[in-house]
């Protein structure tokens, strides 16, 4: 199942994506979950009775084209990132390759959707992009080996990481920039397991800027892999229904790219996971108010 979060005549609804159409999950049954964190944390039964009325060729479906994406989970719980997950980027940003995850928090409030504006601050000119696979997670977890992590993982969706470097390296740990208002792009739905091959690996990963193609890996390439992660996370910490976790950007960021490049206002930036699609913003100044 892909599932997402749309607005249509005036009203935000719950959908299901179905090749280029999406069907509001209301219609699907009366007992259907209202909010997306319901559905992440329903019984299987549930997904399963849902995915057997979309067959239903009476369904009513609109046009993707007819209506606005949002944010697939506008209220995630913990946002916790991996930092230096794929060799390539940890050599080209001068840095041995981990091992252990480097891991860090992203506050909701730096969270944005399909189409929303990537805010470029007042006070800085180095805002980088960085495409990134993300688990969500299903289950309320501690203690999870990583041969049982399947089970806790509900799906995936992609993720713009956009840092602002010159406060990313003001300090050793990264928080200030990553946490910038409006400058992480998460959808452009949420992806079940069981529609991507075994912790999404395989797939393929893209950052376009304008166009043109600036980070392009794989997934395989991951250090750390999904299911590892959540071993390593569920020791440290309870890991509960809507939480989400970054799983790193690999090679061909701006800031290690010569000559570097930023994103600049009136830019459009685009993330693109094979399998869960394309997620795309404008970059846009920030307006101070007077």
């Amino acid at each position: 199942m892909r599932y997402a979060r749309y607005e249509t005549d005036g009203r935000v609804r719950l959908g299901a994506i179905v090749g280029a159409d999406v069907v509001d999950i209301a219609s699907l049954s009366s007992k259907a979950p209202e909010t997306m964190l319901d559905l992440i944390g329903a019984e299987p039964a549930v997904h399963e009775a849902l995915g057997k009325r979309l067959s239903d060729p009476g369904v009513e479906r609109v046009s993707l084209e007819d209506c606005r994406l949002l944010s697939p989970l506008p209220n995630p719980g913990k946002i916790i990132c991996l930092g230096l997950n794929y060799a390539d980027h940890a050599k080209e940003g001068g840095h041995a390759v981990p091992d252990y995850p480097a891991l860090f928090l992203r506050a909701p409030s730096s969270m944005i959707g399909p189409k929303d504006p990537m805010i470029l601050p007042e006070c800085s000119e180095q805002l980088d992009y960085e495409a990134e696979l993300v688990i969500v997670v299903g289950r309320r977890c501690r203690h999870v080996a990583a041969a049982d992590a399947g089970s806790v993982i509900f799906g995936y969706t992609a993720f713009n990481d956009g840092s602002i470097r010159e406060y990313q390296r003001l300090t050793a740990q990264w928080t200030a920039g990553k946490n910038f208002d409006g400058t992480g792009a998460l959808g452009p739905c949420i992806v079940t397991a069981d529609e991507l091959p075994q912790e999404a690996s395989g797939l393929r990963i893209q950052t376009r800027l304008n166009g043109k193609i600036m980070q392009d890996s794989n997934t395989d390439q991951m250090i750390f892999s999904a299911f590892r992660t959540i071993e390593i996370l569920s020791q440290i910490m309870t890991l509960e229904p809507g939480d989400l976790i970054a799983m790193g950007t690999p090679s061909g960021v701006g800031h290690a790219r010569r000559p570097q490049v930023w994103m600049r206002d009136g830019d459009t930036v685009e993330v693109e996971i094979e399998g869960i699609g394309t997620i795309s913003n404008p970059v846009m100044a920030e307006r101070l108010s007077a």
